[in-house]
């Protein structure tokens, strides 16, 4: 069996290095941290995570500034982008009573995780912005610093751990055991649990579109004739795999505010 599989001929699999960019304009600077050297320099991520604000908040001023009774097409689409997240998200789960408060905020999180995950398809940036760990925990500490506030604001310090720790209706020494596994799972791990979906995702969905891309260009560019079909099955499942990406880019900026939307809801609500 062995034979009729040919050997790599130097092909290099893609793999976490390529999600390493080099600095724009060079390093400026380097500190350590773990024993190790980090270099400061601004990665292209960090540009598009500008350039993401910029955009999205560019779009939705034009499409507010000149409001009317009768919306024009761009006033429309902003307005039904709009309705998604504030019905669909904010309302149908915070509840109509608290929700309009948090509707900028889960907003704006949406079309800037949105476009951020579509970078990795759009020509000339193909690069999921969100497949650097750092950027997503960044925003997951945000909604943890956000979701944990409301509810010490309404419950107080202690009300709030209470009602996050403490399951309703339950009682004697099971709580022993149950109360640290609610002060883990509702306090320390869902900022981490919510950052490592979206990471996960973007870092999986990316990692697989370099490797049916490289692979098929090296099979059909560098090994023999009779592995050209291979390679052209390689390509095929490249768009196949770049279409099924749209999708998930979509559905990862979803669940990741609709997440912050229920543990909003969470931290709001009297019982646990």
């Amino acid at each position: 069996m062995s034979s009729l599989i040919p050997a790599s001929e130097g092909f290099t699999p893609p793999g976490p290095a390529d999600f390493d960019l080099p600095g724009i304009g060079g390093d400026f600077g380097s500190y350590e941290f773990l024993g190790q050297t980090q270099l400061l320099a601004v990665t292209k991520p960090m540009l598009q995570l500008v350039l993401a604000a910029v955009l999205v908040f560019g779009f939705f001023y034009l499409a507010s500034r000149k409001r009317a009774m009768v919306p024009g097409k761009l006033q429309f689409v902003g307005e039904e982008a709009y309705g998604f997240v504030r019905n669909s998200m904010a309302r149908d789960i915070i509840g109509s009573h608290d929700f309009m408060r948090f509707v900028p905020y889960l907003f704006a999180l949406f079309f800037f995780i949105l476009l951020n995950n579509l970078f990795a398809t759009i020509p000339f940036i193909q690069f999921p912005t969100f497949s650097r760990a750092g950027m997503v925990y960044g925003l997951a500490a945000l909604s943890w610093i956000i979701y944990n506030a409301v509810g010490i604001k309404k419950h107080g310090f202690v009300g709030y751990f209470k009602l996050q720790s403490v399951p309703a209706g339950i009682s004697g020494p099971i709580l022993l055991l149950l109360v640290p596994l609610e002060f883990l799972s509702n306090i320390l791990v869902r900022p981490v649990t919510l950052a490592l979906r979206l990471f996960a995702n973007m870092f999986a969905g990316h990692l697989l579109l370099i490797l049916f891309a490289l692979g098929g260009e090296y099979i059909i560019a560098e090994m023999s004739l009779a592995y050209a079909p291979v390679g052209v099955l390689a390509w095929v499942l490249f768009i196949a795999v770049a279409f099924l990406e749209l999708l998930v880019q979509f559905l990862q900026a979803y669940v990741f505010v609709l997440l912050n939307a229920m543990y909003i809801q969470g931290a709001l609500a009297d019982e646990h």
